[in-house]
């Protein structure tokens, strides 16, 4: 079983389960808790110092995202990742973003180009020397994208879709160069700055589509974490 040390402090005057989610889910798909790690209620409730029921009800969240199998008397463990859900999730998000990019290309204002611009710079600096920092510069892209085109609500559902396609972002960083990615980034954002939808929307798909390469790579390399049932 894993120890799961209190790695930030809980906030008491908010609600506690929605934060032990989230440390709980971060550190998932971060994968510092590995496929097959066994967790416990009482651990975390202790370290926390708080009560059982909100972690059974973050427990009974992250199940329902696939991301832990909990078992009544048995005991609860992180899900392996499943490949068929992070296929799934790809699919779902390129038919979305492919039409954010071609909104935000049509509308096209360019305080965004500004922002891009800045955003990329930081991308470059990460690239050469942290992979985290780059993941969240990565997260932030996208989700400037979505709220240029209006669209935050869609990419709260896209957040929520996407845990198992991002456990796989989080092993594939650390094996391939974040400088493909990068580039893509700024094909998109050129396109943009063009003006030129098809050649956004296609720089879009063409970046989403980049884990169908990674991925089986990745599986074979580290069987043990994926789950290929259902494929």
């Amino acid at each position: 079983m894993a120890s799961i040390a209190a790695a930030r402090t809980i906030v008491q005057s908010a609600p506690v389960g929605p934060q032990i989610y989230a440390i709980l889910r971060e550190r998932i798909i971060h994968n510092e808790l590995p496929p097959g790690t066994r967790v416990s209620e009482s651990e975390i409730a202790a370290n926390y110092s708080v009560s059982r029921q909100p972690v059974r009800e973050a427990f009974i969240k992250l199940s329902e995202e696939g991301l832990m199998d909990v078992r009544p008397q048995r005991g609860s463990y992180i899900r392996k990742i499943s490949t068929s859900a992070v296929m799934d999730a790809r699919f779902v998000r390129e038919a979305i973003e492919a039409d954010i990019v071609r909104l935000v290309t049509e509308k096209h204002d360019e305080s965004l180009d500004a922002k891009l611009k800045g955003q990329l710079a930081l991308q470059r600096e990460a690239a050469s020397k942290d992979a985290n920092r780059f993941i969240q510069l990565d997260e932030l892209f996208h989700r400037t994208l979505a709220e240029a085109a209006n669209k935050s609500g869609v990419w709260a559902m896209v957040e929520g879709l996407k845990a198992q396609m991002d456990r796989v972002r989080y092993l594939s960083l650390f094996k391939f160069p974040m400088h493909q990615l990068l580039e893509q980034h700024e094909a998109i954002a050129k396109a943009i700055a063009r003006r030129d939808p098809v050649a956004a929307e296609t720089a879009m798909r063409m970046h989403l589509r980049e884990i169908l390469k990674d991925l089986p790579a990745i599986a074979e390399e580290k069987p043990e974490l994926f789950d290929t049932s259902g494929v």
